[in-house]
């Protein structure tokens, strides 16, 4: 798949976040990535983490942050790590799925909820499914 590809489908993902989440994203970049870098990798081993990174988010969750000081200040990012996604889907469907799935993973860090709290959320959403 052609990195343009890749980018058109994180940006369809971003395009069907809520307009409430979508107006409040502050000061993130969202960005794709062959692999992780050596430092993001290292970052997945430290919270000892095993797997493939499909995504990271780096920064500083809305719910931690202060008001921020005078003067311009770097974006938090949000990497989408396109061969881990592509290596794990067998369709393309399967990559619009995973790459949607990746992006509001990563968006719901930048809001602050932390992996036991999204686990959660995608629990109940898939039994909500079901009933």
């Amino acid at each position: 798949m052609h990195d343009s590809e890749f980018e058109q489908l994180v940006e369809e993902a971003l395009g069907l976040l809520p307009k409430e989440f979508a107006d409040k994203l502050d000061n993130v970049a969202i960005i794709t990535s062959d692999w992780p870098s050596r430092s993001q990798s290292h970052i997945l081993g430290k919270r000892g983490e095993r797997g493939l990174l499909l995504g990271l988010y780096e920064g500083i969750p809305q719910t931690r942050r202060g008001r921020y000081g005078i003067g311009e200040i770097l974006p938090d990012k949000i990497t989408i790590f396109k061969i881990p996604i592509l290596m794990i889907s067998r369709t393309p469907e399967d990559i619009r799925k995973n790459v949607r799935d990746t992006v509001i993973h990563e968006i719901a860090h930048h809001f602050g909820l932390n992996e036991m709290a999204i686990r959660n959320a995608k629990k109940v959403k898939i039994e909500d499914k079901v009933k």
